[in-house]
């Protein structure tokens, strides 16, 4: 047997919702006002998927949603007649398709209802995967207008939330930027190796803040990075930096991508331009950019005090990176709640 040819995951939802799903909504309540959408977890969501992503949990996938009274009314009589009358298979590939309210379907993937308006700790306490799954992906057709309604709020966060968050994003660069150096100094190689690699993750992650696109997790995190404006030219520095085999190198090559994120930060016009050129550390002999002083350069622009007080730890998966942790709203809310309480 012969592999079939592979469809990305999304045009092959949409024929799916064209050409089997809504033929039989029609049939069974001719002219049900709903939304039709292909959105939450999966490579298919941010178009990242290849012929690999077949070999599991991959399909055409179809998210009906109704108003609040059509899910309580007509739900059951949907997915019975879905399960009867839908091929088991559409273009080779199983299909599934779920039916639901747009604020349960968005409570259940965020842990808030974006209806009800978006706090200060919603933004801070949802994983930026969780918000990728969300406002990625695509809207088939939207007779409700509220799931429009409610990715547009998600879009992205709030000017202050933003400034927030690409100052606590900084913090970290700055918690570690002399360890390269530090490392290497006392022969530990592999340590600066190391240190190295979580700076430049934390690079990725704030070039993608800094052009307002949410980071996806880890799998998916260099795919989109690739697709930024900034990361075509960041990439060889990158790479460079980490390819190195000594520390001297590495803060040289690492040093080149300091400076031109800084000036990248200086184009977007947040705050006053910002010396680009790396520096010593103190009185030591190592090469950084003085992260910090983006951090407070940046919260000297956030007018709401409430978040300006914040502690600099920053969102959710600024400081904490567990799956499982991360995959639980009970755990990311309680977190944010207890460090700021309902804001």
């Amino acid at each position: 047997m012969t592999a079939p040819d592979f469809v990305p995951g999304l045009e092959l939802s949409r024929r799916f919702y064209l050409e089997a799903v809504l033929p039989i909504l029609d049939k069974e309540l001719s002219g049900l006002p709903h939304a039709a959408a292909r959105l939450g977890s999966g490579s298919e969501v941010l178009g990242f998927d290849t012929a690999r992503s077949t070999d599991h949990d991959w399909g055409p996938q179809v998210q009906l949603f109704l108003a609040p009274d059509d899910v309580a009314r007509h739900r059951e009589r949907l997915l019975s007649a879905f399960a009867y009358q839908l091929p088991e298979k559409f273009l080779d590939y199983p299909a599934q398709v779920d039916v639901a309210g747009v604020d349960d379907w968005l409570t259940g993937c965020l842990g808030f209802t974006p209806s009800r308006g978006v706090t200060t700790a919603d933004w801070l306490a949802i994983p930026t995967q969780r918000l990728v799954e969300a406002t990625s992906g695509a809207v088939f057709h939207d007779g409700l207008g509220q799931l429009t309604a409610d990715r547009a709020r998600l879009a992205w966060y709030p000017r202050d939330v933003w400034l927030y968050v690409l100052a606590c994003q900084w913090k970290r660069i700055s918690q570690e930027e002399a360890f390269v150096g530090r490392c290497g100094e006392v022969g530990d190689e592999l340590g600066s190796a190391m240190v190295c690699a979580r700076l430049v993750r934390d690079l990725m992650r704030l070039v993608l803040l800094m052009e307002r696109r949410y980071p996806p997790y880890s799998k998916w995190l260099g795919s989109a990075f690739a697709r930024t404006e900034a990361g075509p030219g960041l990439a060889p520095l990158m790479t460079a930096a980490l390819a190195a085999t000594d520390w001297k190198t590495r803060e040289r090559e690492l040093g080149r991508v300091y400076t031109r994120v800084a000036e990248q930060h200086n184009e977007l016009g947040l705050t006053e331009p910002l010396d680009t050129s790396t520096r010593l550390y103190f009185d030591r002999p190592f090469q950084v950019i003085g992260a910090e002083r983006f951090t407070g350069a940046l919260l000297a622009r956030v007018e709401d005090a409430e978040i300006r007080a914040l502690s600099q730890a920053g969102a959710i998966d600024q400081f904490a990176d567990s799956t499982d942790f991360l995959g639980r709203a009970e755990f990311t809310r309680g977190a944010i709640t207890t460090m700021i309480g309902d804001a």
